[in-house]
């Protein structure tokens, strides 16, 4: 008899983050070259944290961008199995604006943090899903940006 894998319901935080770039807007990614990944930046709470206190430190700790979140664009949901345990995650994203920072004091969980052009970003990425995100983040970053130059 086989037996079920027991199921955890992790939820974490992350951010697209976006500033105004010379053809338009940028998005700041995550990479690592093993395995090859480019990503947005998202972590785990600590204690008493709200989501978006979550977004903020775990966003400026891994892009070593100091941030704001603006608002929330969406949640992801997707399962994995790891040492015999089967979650189904939940990642909540907020869109963010930077502050001040800089690219070059992300931490050691990536190789490199970049911002790219948001369609180079779109087209880099690894993960369809968070493709989505942003591209719901940049259309709210766009509202936002021509409802502010009126």
């Amino acid at each position: 008899m086989t037996r079920a894998l027991r199921t955890e319901h992790p939820v974490s935080a992350g951010g697209v983050v976006c500033r105004e770039g010379e053809d338009g807007l940028d998005v700041v990614l995550c990479g690592r070259t093993s395995p090859a990944i480019w990503a947005l930046p998202k972590g785990t709470p600590e204690p008493g944290e709200t989501r978006e206190q979550t977004a903020v430190r775990e966003v400026t700790e891994e892009t070593g961008l100091e941030v704001g979140a603006d608002r929330l664009i969406d949640s992801i949901e997707y399962w994995f199995v790891r040492d015999g345990v089967r979650y189904h995650k939940t990642v909540h994203y907020y869109l963010m604006r930077a502050t001040g920072g800089s690219t070059s004091r992300h931490d050691h969980e990536f190789d490199e943090v970049r911002w790219f052009a948001a369609q180079d970003a779109i087209k880099t990425m690894t993960y369809e899903n968070e493709v989505r995100v942003v591209e719901q983040g940049l259309s709210l970053a766009t509202k936002k940006g021509s409802s502010s130059r009126k």
